[in-house]
C-alpha cells in the first residue's frame, strides 16, 4: 500500500512529459528494413520497453505490434525515429490482443 502511495506521489510531482506511459502500434516496415534489427535499435536508442505483440514478416512487407512503456517524451521521440526511417506507424485502435 505504502509502495502505491508512493508511485502515484511521484508521478504527479513529474512534468506530463516524464510520467510513464504505454503505446500500443502497429508498425508497417517496407522491403528494404525487413532485415534491419529495428526493435532492438530503438531498444538502445530511447529509454522505452517493448513488448512484441505480434509479428508478420513477409518478403515484401513487415508488420509488427508493438507495445511501448516508458516516459512519453522518449516514447514520442521513438516514433519519430521510426517515421524518419521510413516505418508507417499507426495507434492501435482496438484492444483484440488481450481476449
Amino acid at each position: 500500500m505504502a509502495n502505491q502511495t508512493l508511485s502515484s506521489q511521484t508521478e504527479q510531482a513529474l512534468p506530463p512529459d516524464q510520467r510513464e506511459s504505454k503505446s500500443r502500434l502497429w508498425l508497417t516496415l517496407p522491403a528494404p528494413l525487413i532485415t534491419r534489427p529495428l526493435i532492438w535499435e530503438l531498444g538502445q536508442k530511447f529509454k522505452v520497453v517493448f513488448n512484441l505483440r505480434q509479428v508478420s514478416v513477409g518478403k515484401d512487407i513487415g508488420i509488427v505490434c508493438l507495445e511501448l512503456d516508458g516516459a512519453r517524451a522518449e516514447i514520442k521521440a521513438a516514433i519519430a525515429w521510426l517515421e524518419g526511417l521510413g516505418v508507417e506507424v499507426e495507434p492501435v485502435e482496438i484492444s483484440v490482443l488481450e481476449s
